[in-house]
């Protein structure tokens, strides 16, 4: 059944659309009305009472559905902001909140059924290889200045947001206290702290949504008061501490390390600053862990992320430096500072790449919001993913005793310095981005006992010919999110597995049935194992040549096709490359993903072959970097990832062999994902697969 005329009409649309988003986006966030102070929004709704807390936040961590990444920036680019906190006094802390001013805040009843801009839970996940179980029992303190009215309810609704289970007072999941642990006596109420604390919480909910939360706010942004909070958190059972505020250094300042700091068996993280290259207190405290800031964005290399040093200019971005005053720890070994280096590790901050947080008392509901204040929380949530500290240790050490499962940040510079590794960012450690960001949970661990979990995915019984390529793709987890290495016995000859990535390729020569094993080990020495059988086949096979493919032109329209609404079109805006039909992806200049698939059978023993033309046009100006992608795959097996770099003009033949998925019956997909601004079409046509 060929397209209705009006999927032709919104397919010729896409590039009037894609100039024109910009100014609709602004039209509709207009429409949100500013909240009375102390408006209360909708509470989470409870979770259905067969499913329980921790399963519910797996589903909602790994959903499909959540994992679309909604851009507001690209990493270093000046977008304007607010600083939600005062430049401090002396004796005085500032939080590091940025909130972007570019974009409109909207409460929850007119954002409707939208996604909120900026990264969300699923996308942290995602980025950081976070495991969607675990945090179960554990609770995370955060220490921030005055007091925020609609905490617990701005908390339900980001929660409710993201299909989170919901954190209360009532089902103990959530406290709000003041210095002294009071439930009742709490500070003097203070806009820009209570968006500091909006944000706080929703990413200790966004890393650990497992995790119980304990917000203490201390009576002023002084240091004393922020110390005596930061004692109280400890005191309540807390062991693990977020801090996303700061200030110069001083002198006092190893007076203050003891008085306040000095907890061992508790992770305390803080935030580095937000002024660009040069020392903060209390991240140069000996006893803390300090964490850098980073620009986040999606990429097409095996992470689907890349990051890169926060610094927007001379005045923003991550702090990092020498302390003048804090000793050196024994686990930091860097030769360049002969006492505390600033920072350890690092997480998102930049507000260009920035956030999702939702505040009605600090702000008007929905927004997008950076800063090391970002960071401090992220990195304190996998702390309390990776379980209790040992309780003599200083958990700061953990990162520099598993350097291997971080993701190293080798670019970007957060100043001007006479060392270099102080400012500008560097295979190993540096001082914005410290050892680097986290790969799962192992690099906050001891290390002391693992108790580690590995599972390896069974990919089933696999066919193909002799002389063709195979690429087979081992799937494995580690329960404590550790980096896994692959090895594997048994291969058919011609074929080796990738050490680092588990991706077994070559070209099979010899004939025969051969029993495989994989197996994927972690940095603790756990490992688990699969086999399956490979049979490879005669070259050639008995195979009549034939062409699988129903409709391969798509000249019948969707016949045979699975595609996303008006994808499959004959109207303006494209050309085909044969007939007057083909496969149109994306091109709206907006968020937005199109989908086209078939599901075939590919007969055993065949050499099978799959070709397609492929046109990619694009309004993106970047030669280095790809926003929008086409990714092609054939069941499990991702065949390649094209992007907007990949724009020209006419159509290219590609061509995949797929012999080594004879006998089995798998789905042909073309996804593909466009980010919030600028459009890139994918054009598809003429697709065939032939077996001989």
């Amino acid at each position: 059944m060929r397209e209705s005329r009006t999927s032709k009409r919104r397919a010729g649309l896409r590039r009037l659309l894609a100039v024109a988003a910009p100014a609709l986006a602004l039209t509709v966030a207009g429409l949100a009305a500013a909240p009375t102070a102390g408006a209360q929004p909708t509470a989470a709704p409870a979770a259905a009472p067969h499913i329980s807390k921790a399963a519910q936040n797996s589903k909602a961590l790994t959903d499909p559905t959540r994992q679309t990444f909604h851009a507001t920036g690209k990493a270093g680019q000046k977008v304007p902001t607010a600083h939600l906190c005062a430049k401090p006094a002396p004796g005085h802390a500032a939080c590091f909140a940025q909130r972007r001013t570019d974009i409109r805040q909207r409460l929850a009843s007119a954002l409707a059924a939208a996604t909120p801009s900026g990264l969300s839970p699923a996308n942290l996940h995602s980025a950081y290889n976070l495991p969607s179980t675990g945090g179960s029992g554990m609770t995370v303190a955060i220490v921030d200045a005055y007091n925020d009215p609609n905490a617990e309810s701005d908390l339900a609704t980001y929660r409710a947001q993201y299909g989170l289970s919901s954190c209360t007072k009532a089902n103990g999941c959530f406290k709000q206290v003041s210095q002294t642990g009071s439930t009742t006596s709490l500070p003097t109420n203070d806009t820009g702290w209570a968006g500091e604390e909006a944000l706080d919480f929703d990413m200790v909910s966004a890393v650990c949504p497992n995790c119980n939360i304990i917000l203490v706010e201390a009576n002023s942004a002084n240091d004393t008061d922020l110390g005596i909070a930061e004692n109280e958190a400890v005191a309540l059972g807390a062991k693990f501490v977020s801090n996303s505020w700061g200030g110069s250094e001083s002198s006092t300042q190893t007076t203050e390390d003891t008085q306040y700091f000095k907890h061992p068996g508790v992770a305390i993280t803080v935030s580095s600053g937000d002024s660009a290259y040069g020392a903060e207190y209390p991240a140069t405290s000996q006893y803390v862990t300090a964490v850098g800031g980073t620009a986040l964005t999606t990429a097409s290399n095996s992470r689907g992320w890349t990051e890169s040093v926060w610094h927007t200019n001379s005045t923003e971005g991550t702090g990092s430096g020498c302390s003048a005053y804090d000793p050196k720890p024994t686990w930091q070994t860097d030769t360049g500072c002969t006492k505390r280096m600033e920072a350890d590790v690092s997480a998102v901050a930049d507000p260009a790449t920035g956030v999702a947080v939702y505040d009605t008392y600090g702000g008007s509901g929905w927004g997008v919001v950076g800063g090391t204040s970002a960071s401090a929380p992220i990195v304190a949530g996998v702390y309390a993913l990776a379980g209790t500290p040992g309780s003599t240790d200083y958990p700061a050490k953990y990162p520099y005793q598993h350097t291997g499962n971080l993701y190293d940040v080798t670019t970007g510079s957060n100043g001007s310095c006479t060392t270099s590794y102080f400012c500008t960012a560097k295979t190993g450690y540096d001082g914005p981005t410290g050892w680097g960001t986290p790969n799962g949970t192992a690099a906050f661990t001891s290390g002391t006992t693992s108790g580690n979990t590995v599972t390896v995915t069974n990919p089933g019984s696999q066919s193909t010919a002799a002389g063709s390529t195979a690429s087979l793709q081992i799937n494995a987890t580690d329960s404590a999110g550790a980096a896994l290495t692959y090895s594997a016995s048994g291969l058919p000859a011609g074929l080796s597995v990738n050490s680092s990535t588990g991706l077994i390729s070559g070209t099979a020569t010899t004939a025969g049935t051969y029993q495989v094993t994989v197996t994927a080990t972690d940095s603790t020495g756990a490992s688990g194992s699969t086999s399956f059988t490979w049979t490879v086949t005669s070259t050639g096979g008995t195979c009549t040549s034939t062409q699988l493919l129903a409709n391969p032109g798509f000249e019948s329209g969707n016949t045979g096709w699975s595609a996303t609404s008006g994808v499959i079109t004959n109207g303006t805006g494209e050309t085909a490359h044969g007939g007057s039909y083909y496969a149109w992806m994306d091109g709206y200049g907006s968020s937005h993903t199109d989908t086209v698939s078939q599901s075939v059978t590919i007969p055993a023993g065949c050499k099978a072959t799959l070709t397609f033309y492929l046109h990619v046009d694009t309004a993106e100006t970047t030669t280095t970097s790809a926003y929008d992608k086409l990714t092609v795959t054939a069941g499990s097996t991702t065949l390649a990832t094209y992007s907007n770099l990949n724009a020209a003009s006419g159509y290219t033949q590609k061509t995949f062999d797929l012999s080594s998925l004879a006998g089995q019956t798998v789905t042909l997909k073309f996804n593909g994902v466009e980010d919030s601004s600028l459009q890139t079409s994918f054009v598809v046509d003429d697709t065939a697969l032939t077996t001989g």
